[in-house]
């Protein structure tokens, strides 16, 4: 048998649950100061503050299906409440919910982008391997 040095990282190196709290509320993953986001839905290239390079995230379709996932889970209990209890005239019902919804959607997406692009850098996917 040989030696073999192994390189492991500990859960320390990148703690996920900071990250992404710090991803949630739209700042870097790393330091928590700088913006993640310029926009409503661009990743920045680097982080103003610390200088963390963010360019290799890969969030493509993640928030959007996050998003998708939470309203529907959200607002599809919701709906069949209000229905059950109250019942109210279907247009009107319609209209509470196709608002509740976007503003929700609207709400949510920017966040959930900045959580996956955090998680990404937690976890040292797609080119976030090295260390800054």
């Amino acid at each position: 048998m040989t030696d073999q040095t192994i390189e492991t990282t500990t859960e320390n190196d990148r703690p996920t649950w900071p990250a992404l709290v710090n991803g949630f509320r739209g700042r870097c993953p790393k330091c928590g100061k700088g913006k993640v986001l310029r926009g409503y839905l661009k990743v920045r290239d680097n982080c103003g503050h610390c200088g963390q390079e963010l360019f290799h995230h890969r969030a493509d379709d993640g928030p959007a299906y996050l998003t998708i996932l939470v309203v529907g889970h959200l607002l599809a209990p919701a709906l069949h409440v209000t229905y059950v209890e109250f019942r109210p005239q279907p247009l009107t019902m319609f209209l509470i919910f196709a608002i509740g919804c976007t503003a929700l959607s609207l709400f949510l997406l920017p966040r959930l982008k900045g959580a996956v692009v955090a998680y990404q850098w937690a976890r040292r996917m797609h080119g976030f391997e090295k260390e800054q």
